[in-house]
């Protein structure tokens, strides 16, 4: 009889009496942010983003509240919440009780980009490439703190090295879904932009690497994940995130149709 590993990992690093402490999902977000500081100065280093490090300091800020926060927090509200969001609007606030989504980040993460390049006046692309070629380490770890927390568990599975989640409310062994995401979405992800960025020197290829490369990693790590409750699947088996997803391939198709329409104009 195959015995199966049991999520019961804590969700605290530290945790203090009355209930709270350092979560891994916030030293997730905490991490990421760092790797985000360190990547855009050793870009500017390498003289691939062209801006201060006073800028910079700017800059992260602006994609650490305005975009990945307060977009991830938008968009689960309204992807995959919004009848809960509607009754009670004061939800949006209640972070502590959890409940990002990582197209609504990078949603929100463009939106400031797009203000803040007009602000010093930088070409859009020229800070997404920097942005992008980070973010794979955010959501790979962000990915890591989901499968401590027992969060957004996979499939029902048997392979050997299928976990049991007990907040799934049963004892069915399921798909380490997150750790694949993770694997993908982050290890992969960077490998691929990461590839790009050392042999492109044209504005908007990582960018458009990512916002190309990572719909199509979700779509695949989703395969593996339980649709969330109470969304469920739906149709043909497609789940909110891969919908979604299938959104972003679409959108990046249309911006690099432009961008080639574009250059072809100027020839």
């Amino acid at each position: 009889m195959l015995a199966y590993y049991v999520d019961h990992l804590s969700p605290f690093l530290i945790r203090f009496p009355n209930g709270w402490g350092i979560r891994y999902y916030g030293l997730a977000y905490v991490l990421g942010f760092l790797f985000l500081y360190w990547g855009l100065r050793y870009q500017a280093k390498q003289g691939w983003l062209k801006i201060t490090f006073a800028q910079i300091d700017d800059f992260v800020f602006w994609l650490a509240f305005g975009g990945v926060v307060l977009g991830g927090r938008l968009g689960y509200c309204l992807f995959y919440d919004l009848h809960a969001t509607i009754q009670n609007p004061i939800r949006f606030f209640q972070v502590w009780e959890g409940g990002m989504a990582s197209h609504g980040g990078i949603l929100g993460v463009i939106v400031v980009m797009i203000l803040f390049a007009r602000r010093i006046n930088k070409p859009f692309y020229h800070l997404a490439d920097a942005a992008a070629w980070c973010t794979p380490v955010g959501l790979g770890l962000g990915r890591i703190a989901n499968f401590i927390n027992g969060e957004l568990w996979g499939r029902p599975s048997d392979a050997p090295w299928a976990v049991i989640f007990p907040q799934a409310g049963d004892q069915t062994p399921r798909h380490p879904s997150q750790l694949y995401e993770a694997f993908l979405e982050g290890f992969v992800l960077f490998l691929i932009l990461n590839f790009v960025r050392r042999r492109s020197k044209r504005d908007g290829a990582v960018a458009l690497t990512f916002m190309g490369a990572y719909p199509v990693l979700r779509i695949i790590g989703e395969c593996f994940r339980e649709p969330d409750t109470p969304i469920g699947f739906l149709f043909w088996g497609i789940t909110e995130g891969q919908l979604l997803s299938f959104g972003m391939i679409v959108v990046v198709i249309i911006l690099e149709y432009k961008r080639r329409t574009k250059q072809k104009s100027i020839v």
